[in-house]
């Protein structure tokens, strides 16, 4: 096999020409092969195989740097780069990551998770080496879909000042996570090669130049430009400033290290336009593309799920859910960005398709269109993942909640979400969202909250936030199923001594924290806040009469938190009663699966139960 040759950095560098197909060949088997037993990110992966090839034949690394945008397509890099083995325990905890990571390579020349940031990171990477001298490439690898994204275009627009080389590629499928939407999209699919042009201009410009006339060039320039400019789709970069290449046919390794090697002679920026195919060389994954984006383990000759999903998760609850009230209400509209699949909107779109809206990779964008929808009379439901929703802060309070719109956030994903780490870990919504005036934020107990409490929100007049996790809906304390009024608790069970209060997800958790007290022959109450913002004051000063200690439990960093609120009341309000915070560490939690990830942070029920015992005896 030509893949047990590559154990090192530039290992492909050996290799005769002949042995190249036969290497592409073999790290898409080995990706299938990988990632059916352990999940990932296959299609991304399958796709930039010869793209990422050429890259490493191209270029020195780790001396040359390259950026890669989102960096859930870096797997074939990975492997070039000697870390192979590391498959194994891919995305596992304490396993290597599913993105780059600086601190598992130096071949990794920057994190990355979310899209749109690789130009402007790479660009700063240019800034230093020319600050410090140097001559190394810095190439920034990004998808038609991330270039969506508004940072992507900021970026654009001062690359186009740079006097020295700078190369950024653009990895070109037709698609993000979905299919791509918008006016970028429909741009790059007029695109045709400009190699012949782009070559003859700069010959005759060099040899006019050479002899002496200047004035013929500049001439001969500005006609041929308005010529280019109606020949040539290509001159939308042109125009910034920014020399274009291509496009080049992504699965040729020898036309891609050509484009490159033209590229590297460019003085400033340049954009090598490459055209590959998601999923390419395994038939489910080029049909579904977007359902192989990020996968569970599968079963290799189908396609499908090693584990059957036997019950909904919190996003088909959402869905199901969205897709009724808006039968009632033909004001409901929905809204993501670029994620209809994610985030369980593909059914609305179906059955709505007017009054569906996915906006592409742009959150931003997401948040004041809504704004504007709401202030037009329409009731907007934007569905975003919690980390994603973090790169639209902005928007949030400048636009929705200052106006006080009726602008509803489904947040998906929000707590742990396992395997893809730190950058996308929903552990900080709380935080933040609760410092803006007039928003409102909920969490759910079960799926038949999630269900009322989307009810509730759409007949909010303000900006209110529901959000949930990951992962299968919580089925339990079905009975439980008080009328949701603004700003107060459940109670659940009422006894006295020791009260809970969980936020969400941790109601579950809390239920078997409180079995454990309980065969310690400790009382328990236990409470389901349901309101993160505004809490119920008057719940804790009942709590107060009964209770020595109060328990608050939130999958959300301890900063800013729920049990951070509740202290800060207890203590201003003079309040007698004693006040333990369970919330994750204020820090960046690794991948690895959830279970692990609860222990690991100490809110599983049976490391917070221990808490609790101590806590009650030391007094």
């Amino acid at each position: 096999m030509v893949l047990e040759k590559i154990n090192e950095i530039n290992d492909i560098k050996k290799l005769n020409a002949d042995e190249l197909d036969i290497l592409a060949k073999e790290i898409r088997e080995f990706l299938i092969e990988k990632i059916s037993v352990t999940g990932g990110h296959l299609a991304p992966n399958l796709g930039v195989v010869e793209l990422t090839m050429a890259l490493h034949l191209s270029f020195e690394l780790p001396a040359d740097k390259i950026v890669w945008d989102v960096g859930h397509q870096a797997y074939t890099h990975k492997i070039l780069t000697g870390r192979k083995t590391g498959f194994d325990e891919l995305r596992k905890y304490g396993g290597m990551s599913g993105f780059p990571k600086r601190k598992e390579s130096e071949c990794d020349s920057f994190d990355t998770g979310h899209s749109s940031t690789s130009i402007s990171a790479a660009m700063g990477l240019v800034k230093a080496r020319d600050l410090l001298g140097e001559t190394h490439h810095v190439i920034a690898v990004i998808g038609d879909g991330a270039l969506t994204g508004g940072m992507a275009y900021e970026a654009l627009n001062n690359a186009s000042h740079l006097k020295k080389n700078f190369i950024i590629v653009l990895n070109d499928n037709k698609m993000s996570i979905s299919e791509n939407l918008g006016g970028m999209s429909k741009y790059l699919n007029t695109l045709r090669t400009a190699e012949f042009y782009t070559g003859l201009k700069s010959g005759v410009e060099n040899t006019l130049l050479h002899m002496g006339g200047q004035k013929v060039a500049a001439g001969l320039k500005r006609t041929k430009d308005g010529i280019k400019q109606f020949f040539v789709p290509g001159m939308l970069f042109e125009n910034m400033g920014i020399t274009y290449l291509g496009p080049v046919d992504g699965h040729d390794v020898g036309a891609m290290q050509r484009a490159f090697q033209e590229a590297k002679r460019v003085k400033g920026a340049v954009l090598v336009h490459v055209l590959t195919k998601k999923g390419k060389g395994y038939e489910p994954a080029e049909k579904n593309p977007s359902k192989f984006h990020g996968t569970e383990p599968f079963v290799i000759e189908t396609g499908l799920p090693k584990k059957k999903k036997e019950k909904p998760n919190y996003t088909d609850v959402f869905s199901a859910a969205l897709c009724k009230l808006a039968e009632k209400d033909e004001k409901v509209v929905a809204i993501t960005a670029a994620m209809p699949d994610g985030t369980g909107l593909k059914k609305f779109a179906n059955l709505y398709p007017e009054r569906f809206f996915d906006v592409g990779i742009a959150e931003e964008h997401a948040v004041t269109f809504a704004a504007g929808l709401a202030a037009g009379g329409i009731k907007p439901v934007v569905a975003i993942y919690s980390s994603f929703l973090q790169r639209a802060y902005d928007q949030i309070v400048h636009d929705v909640c200052i106006q006080n719109l009726p602008v509803v956030f489904a947040i998906d994903r929000a707590g742990l979400v396992g395997s893809d780490g730190e950058t996308h870990q929903g552990i900080f919504d709380l935080s933040f969202l609760a410092t803006i005036p007039n928003l409102c934020i909920m969490a759910p107990k079960n799926k038949q909250e999630l269900y009322s409490m989307l009810r509730f929100a759409l007949k909010h007049n303000g900006p209110i936030a529901i959000r949930y996790p990951r992962g299968q809906a919580y089925e339990g304390l079905e009975g439980f199923r008080e009328k949701i009024v603004y700003g107060k608790a459940e109670m659940l069970y009422k006894e006295k001594d020791i009260a809970i209060m969980a936020v969400g997800s941790m109601v579950r958790e809390a239920e078997t924290v409180r079995e454990i007290l309980k065969d310690k022959g400790m009382n328990c109450t236990l409470v389901n806040a349901r309101f993160v913002k505004e809490f119920d004051k008057e719940m804790i000063q009942q709590l107060a009469k009964e209770h020595k200690l109060l328990v608050t439990m939130e999958e959300n960093v301890s900063t800013g938190g729920f049990g951070e609120r509740v202290m800060d009341y207890v203590h201003s309000a003079k309040i007698d009663l004693a006040v333990e915070k369970i919330a994750l560490p204020d820090m960046y939690v690794e991948h690895g699966n959830v279970n692990i990830l609860y222990k690991e942070t100490g809110i599983d029920s049976e490391t917070v139960a221990e808490k609790i015992i101590k806590v009650v005896e030391a007094n």
